[in-house]
């Protein structure tokens, strides 16, 4: 049973110790990383940690590397107290909560960055220069940091699970990355921070993101041809009020363009809704040959 009993650690120093301390004893470590503001999504990351692993450290860091200039980096939500007794009852150990300066001591600037290209410069990429420098910058840090066995991330943010997995790969970390597939709300919507930001009338819109995802899939699965699919699921989203940014169908094991013959897909899709910009994605198969 998980207990309540949980680490709180700031400093580097003290992370290390006690990972070294579970490693030393045979222990596997995994590691969930946050921005905090935790919802269902998070403590079901932490949860399948917790069966594969039986030490379970999460952080909790708003990175600001990965927030452009126009962006919500200051009105990002914060829930620390909650936070912290969710994870506690979830079954975490050890809560990394590390300072602006303990991450980047030498200030943002000056900063080395971890840049993925090609996959992190499409989709989600594309609207926001720089935002995956930053996701990878941050992740390789943390890994380092943490030195965990595994790593547990949502496929919600897909294109975000892929970028990580080639830096860990092409940097050889030692590290095994696992995507957990979307927590939705009952009416489809995903499970995301930024459903905060919603008004009650933009709640009840928001799962037209979900409908077109779905429809988009079976629209792939009966052979209709990507273009037509992606223009259909940006209508619909459109016609429910939200403002697409891009809906795209990608191959599922880099998020590379389609071809005829390939069967494993993803529809992917990002719109603006009020102040949020909400993203998703369901992964498709192609007609049988």
């Amino acid at each position: 049973m998980p207990s309540n009993s949980m680490a709180i650690v700031q400093a580097l120093a003290d992370l290390r110790a006690q990972v070294r301390a579970w490693h030393t004893a045979g222990e596997r470590v995994a590691f969930v990383p946050t921005m905090g503001n935790l919802h269902e999504g998070h403590l079901t990351l932490v949860r399948e940690a917790l069966r594969l692993a039986p030490r379970v450290v999460a952080s909790i860091f708003v990175n600001p590397l990965q927030f452009g200039p126009t962006e919500d980096l200051a009105a990002y939500p914060h829930t620390p107290e909650q936070d912290r007794e969710r994870l506690a009852a979830a079954g975490c150990a050890l809560l990394f909560a590390p300072a602006v300066s303990t991450m980047y001591p030498g200030g943002q600037e000056a900063q080395t960055r971890v840049e993925v290209p090609g996959v992190s410069d499409i989709l989600c990429g594309a609207s926001r220069p720089g935002h995956f420098i930053g996701v990878a910058t941050v992740v390789c840090k943390l890994f380092n940091m943490v030195q965990p066995d595994l790593a547990l991330f949502g496929e919600k943010d897909f294109q975000q699970l892929l970028v990580i997995r080639r830096m860990t790969a092409d940097l050889a970390l030692p590290v095994e990355v696992i995507g957990i597939p979307t927590v939705r709300e009952p009416d489809g919507l995903a499970m995301s921070s930024r459903n905060g930001y919603l008004t009650p009338g933009e709640r009840a819109q928001a799962p037209a993101l979900y409908r077109a995802l779905t429809a988009a899939a079976a629209g792939l699965a009966a052979g209709q041809p990507a273009p037509a699919v992606e223009a259909q699921a940006a209508a619909a989203l459109a016609q429910a009020g939200l403002k697409p940014d891009y809906v795209s169908v990608r191959r599922a094991a880099d998020l590379g363009e389609p071809t005829p013959a390939d069967r494993e897909l993803v529809a992917l899709a990002a719109a603006y809704l009020g102040r949020a910009r909400l993203i998703d994605n369901l992964r498709a198969s192609g007609p049988p040959a």
